[in-house]
């Protein structure tokens, strides 16, 4: 995607062809920054701070921590260690630990002296599988888009709701939920996109919205509970929301507040569309409120709020009372039951272990 008209990835390679390159997300929409990843460390560091987030973007960067790790240390102590290490940053990201056993299986099984450059071939191969990924599952969503645009009066605007950032900035490009915004935008359809502000972390208001802003979105930022009453009124034509783990039977882990959002679009009937790359997908897990694991981060996110201050400087703000402490659950599971359907790659499917496995028939 661009910025300011110039093309550019959420994660790359320096000159070097050594150093790892990552948009420091923290500092955005106020700051654009590029960050260099030099070791393992640094790869950590970035994904359980934050620095990247978005499930596709944080298996991007394991595979390049396993690649900078190789080149420090290709042994298989390193391997095994390395393994550990990137795999604790985040709980609940399913491409995490995706990235990291495909890395692991691969380098494995090759000698400790070839691991480096194989381990920066996959990588690079990673990144390079996502942009597709994300590019054909926009043309499969723009269809729908589509459809609601021919049931409309000539010229008149799609509404689009979506919720956290699931844009070019949780992928490494195109992202997962905007995808078919892009796509639709590029095609001369007329979309308007409600963003939710996605409180604690603020990703829609301070990703999303420069995402929109900066590619000539049409877009309006909304605070997270104003969806429903949108959706009362007819404002909204469907909502598009990504995940960050499905399970095998169509639930839908992802930012919290989605679960909310998905009720309100099926009392109100308006369509709920998750956009899923397959990586996502984990296969091992049915029951998404049982079984997945949910990331409790610190509740100072909750009771501070990071922002721009009136003489231009950044820093947290705190917000409650000095004796309230903060709860903070980061992510809920939406029931399939909720879903109008998901959005993959290889085509729409309904949100069940049925419709899934007719599009990936290899996971029977």
């Amino acid at each position: 995607m661009k910025i300011d008209g110039t093309h550019y990835r959420s994660i790359w390679l320096g000159d070097d062809q050594k150093t790892v390159k990552i948009i420091e997300q923290r500092l955005l929409p106020h700051e654009l920054k590029v960050v260099d990843l030099k070791s393992r460390e640094d790869a950590a560091i970035a994904i359980k701070d934050m620095w990247v987030r978005g499930a596709p973007l944080i298996g991007a960067t394991a595979a390049y921590g396993m690649a900078l790790a190789m080149a420090d240390d290709p042994s298989d102590a390193n391997l095994e260690k390395s393994w550990e290490i990137l795999h604790e940053t985040r709980p609940t990201a399913i491409n995490l630990r995706w990235a990291l056993n495909r890395a692991k299986a691969h380098l494995g099984a090759m000698a400790p002296e070839e691991r480096a450059a194989a381990a920066y071939k996959l990588a690079a191969e990673i990144c390079d599988e996502d942009v597709e990924i994300n590019r054909s599952i926009g043309e499969n969503g723009l269809k729908l888009i589509e459809e609601i645009a021919a049931k409309k009066a000539p010229g008149e605007t799609i509404n689009i709701l979506t919720h956290c950032n699931a844009g070019w900035l949780a992928t490494v490009d195109w992202g997962t939920a905007t995808s078919p915004i892009y796509h639709a935008v590029e095609k001369g359809l007329k979309v308007h996109v409600w963003v939710d502000e996605t409180r604690p972390r603020n990703q829609g208001a301070q990703l999303t919205s420069w995402e929109m802003a900066s590619h000539g979105v049409p877009h309006t930022l909304i605070v997270d509970n104003a969806g429903g009453h949108l959706m009362q009124h007819g404002q909204v034509d469907m909502v598009i929301v990504g995940t960050d783990r499905t399970t095998a039977q169509g639930d839908v882990c992802n930012k919290i507040g989605t679960y909310l959002k998905a009720l309100a679009a099926k009392d109100n009937n308006v369509p709920f569309y998750v956009a899923l790359p397959s990586p996502t997908i984990d296969w091992t897990v049915n029951d998404g409120v049982k079984e997945i694991p949910i990331e409790e981060r610190d509740g100072r996110e909750v009771t501070h709020v990071y922002g721009k201050l009136e003489n231009g400087e950044r820093d947290w703000v705190q917000i409650s009372p000095d004796a309230t402490p903060g709860g903070n659950p980061a992510f809920d599971v939406t029931p399939s039951r909720l879903i109008t359907g998901l959005i993959t790659e290889r085509g729409v499917c309904d949100a069940s272990s049925e419709g899934l496995k007719k599009l990936f028939p290899e996971q029977e």
